[in-house]
């Protein structure tokens, strides 16, 4: 960083010794999640999932993030609560590896409640020009390695709030229990959500897979390979992004059996009706990240994802599609 806090702006210098940089940037917001945080008068863990929506955006195209900045809109200025969003975001920042270097905090009575407050923000990262990710090298057989996500991350909350309002769920319900009353009592929930309200599972700070993988990038080089295609699993599940990172006349097929599916998209699937299909096209799914390696290089990929704690799988496959084929494919 460039100065200090006061200015009009911020500053920030790219890193010494590359040959060609290429800046990358990434926007987002944390949509009506925050309706789950207002209700529950927390502020303190949605600032994390802003951070996750930009960075593990930037990652996808094997950029390194380098700074972020947010824009916290409120109904009006409690400062303890902007104090625990801006935290919020901070911790974020640290987790993915980039500096909150700048930022705004408006105040707008009148447009909205005193109590409610809205979060956007955009990240901006480096890579080499040789080194950008863009599919191009994603050839037929590659493995899809998917990344577990740890809950809803933050995609799909106006179905989960109505799911929630139609089935008269209280958010402050004992998670255990209400697994155990929507799934039978033969169903056994996260042991992370041990203790937990619905309210609290459902405000599960987005994972942010940043940092992990950038080094499973440079654990595959280090073996011989490269990682070929990173797809972040936002908005539109799997069918809507993970053929976002392979080139024309390929698709992936994915086989659902192979990984877990978070006990709360059960819940929720079950109280709205959706079939597995659906919910792997409206929520993540089970999956934050898909990645793109050789078949070759499946062990490496899986062992170097576990050495950063996250759970890992070989979820399907790239394979030649024809004309009017689906770019997504289940078995």
């Amino acid at each position: 960083m460039i100065g200090g806090l006061g200015g009009f702006a911020s500053a920030m210098a790219l890193p010494e010794g590359m040959r060609e940089p290429i800046l990358v940037s990434s926007t987002d917001g944390v949509g009506t999640k925050t309706a789950i945080a207002m209700a529950l008068g927390r502020y303190d863990t949605v600032g994390h999932d802003l951070v996750a929506m930009c960075a593990d955006d930037l990652v996808c195209a094997g950029a390194e993030p380098l700074f972020f900045l947010d824009y916290v809109a409120v109904g009006r200025v409690f400062p303890e609560r902007v104090a625990e969003l801006v935290a919020s975001i901070a911790d974020g920042c640290i987790r993915a590896g980039c500096s909150l270097i700048g930022g705004e905090t408006a105040e707008h009575p009148g447009l909205m409640e005193p109590d409610e407050f809205d979060l956007a923000g955009f990240c901006v990262g480096v890579v080499e020009r040789d080194r950008l990710i863009d599919g191009r090298d994603v050839v037929e057989g590659d493995a899809l390695i998917g990344i577990a996500s740890n809950g809803l991350h933050s995609n799909g909350f106006t179905l989960v709030r109505r799911i929630v309002a139609d089935a008269g769920l209280d958010l402050g319900e004992g998670y255990d229990e209400l697994v155990g009353r929507i799934l039978g009592p033969e169903t056994t929930p996260e042991p992370e959500t041990a203790g937990q309200t619905l309210g609290e599972v459902l405000l599960t700070p987005t994972s942010i897979y940043a940092l992990a993988i950038l080094r499973l990038r440079r654990r595959l080089n280090e073996a011989g390979a490269d990682l070929r295609g990173v797809a972040h699993i936002t908005g539109g599940g799997l069918p809507g992004n993970v053929p976002r990172v392979l080139p024309e006349g390929l698709g992936a097929r994915l086989h659902p059996a192979v990984w877990r599916m978070p006990s709360i998209m059960r819940v929720l699937g079950t109280l709205g009706s959706l079939s597995e299909t659906e919910i792997r096209a409206t929520f993540n799914g089970g999956l934050g990240m898909v990645c793109v390696v050789p078949a070759t290089a499946v062990e490496t990929s899986i062992r170097s994802l576990e050495d950063d704690g996250l759970e890992a799988w070989r979820v399907g496959e790239v394979v030649a599609i024809h004309d009017g084929e689906s770019r997504y494919l289940e078995s």
